[in-house]
């Protein structure tokens, strides 16, 4: 067929004028699907906000109507959290400003966070690479990761001392096996004949590792920094609960020790609010490194 009658099978006559219109299924199409994703979001985010209205009312009318149910001595309530966090943010905190807590918790993730992701993909990397290596330390490797981490924690304040060294050191092993065994597995899993292939086109060891495996992989270590930085907010609270005298994981012991169950919650909710923040930085840095990944499985929005 000519590229003359394909064009013309896409044009309609018009019956006033006799003139062809381009027709625009395609079009419709694209518009059906912009206004179905912003619908979806849109039911999203009300069944979001939804979901917390209903959980933090239930919750507040529990503690002031049925404090025998949830009493808000241990429990707290939704408005003595928000008062508190208001009190933090107006008057200090009994550790100094609520900025400069959150800068010291944030300083001790994200250090942790970069000190064990980099380890863990460069020795994941190195055994997922080399089966002499794998098969050497593999099970000092498990041997590790089963022990417990607040034991490491522990450990790593007698010494490095209580300053911020303590807290990164603990973040970072928290981090470190989750992308290790990410990045380990992520090289197991490049397809052989893509490697064959660059072989063939005179790829050497190097340029094999750095232009075709950790590319390949990069799949999955990115799919370990989404709960990372989590165990490095973790990790970095633990830190601070084995001795600090700044920090969100300081404030949330501070109140724990003053009976202050809402100042707990308080505490809760800004690490939850940092991880969240993280969490989408993170997910735009995937959705740029990995443009070419197809869509998950259920991920289309339908139309």
């Amino acid at each position: 067929m000519s590229g003359r009658s394909a064009a013309a099978r896409l044009d309609v006559v018009t019956p006033e004028t006799g003139a062809p219109q381009a027709a625009a299924p395609i079009t419709d199409l694209s518009a059906r699907r912009i206004r179905a994703r912003r619908r979806y979001q849109f039911n999203v985010y009300a069944l979001r906000l939804l979901t917390a209205a209903i959980v933090l009312g239930a919750w507040e009318l529990s503690t002031r109507y049925a404090p025998t149910v949830i009493d808000p001595f241990f429990w707290g309530q939704p408005s003595g959290i928000w008062h508190q966090l208001v009190v933090w943010v107006t008057d200090e905190t009994a550790l100094g400003p609520l900025w400069r807590q959150v800068l010291v918790t944030m300083e001790e993730t994200v250090g942790g966070f970069i000190v064990g992701t980099i380890s863990g993909v460069v020795i994941g990397v190195l055994m997922g690479r080399n089966r002499l290596l794998s098969d050497v330390f593999s099970i000092y490797i498990k041997a590790a990761n089963a022990i417990p981490r607040v034991v490491l924690g522990a450990l790593f304040a007698i010494s490095l001392g209580l300053d911020i060294r303590s807290k990164i050191a603990t973040a970072a092993v928290l981090v470190f096996f989750v992308v290790f065994f990410n990045a380990f597995q992520g090289v197991r899993e490049v397809e052989r004949n893509l490697i064959a292939n660059a072989r063939i086109l005179g790829a050497d060891n190097r340029k094999l590792t750095t232009e075709v495996i950790i590319p390949s992989a990069l799949s999955w270590i990115i799919a370990s920094l989404h709960i990372s930085f989590g165990l490095a907010l973790v990790g970095a609270v633990v830190g601070e609960l084995f001795g600090a005298t700044e920090g969100v994981g300081e404030l949330i012991y501070s109140a724990e020790h003053n009976f202050n169950a809402n100042g707990v919650f308080a505490g809760m909710l800004l690490l939850a609010a940092m991880a969240l923040i993280a969490e989408a930085i993170i997910t735009a840095l995937e959705n740029r490194l990995i443009k070419w990944r197809p869509p998950a499985v259920g991920s289309e929005v339908q139309i």
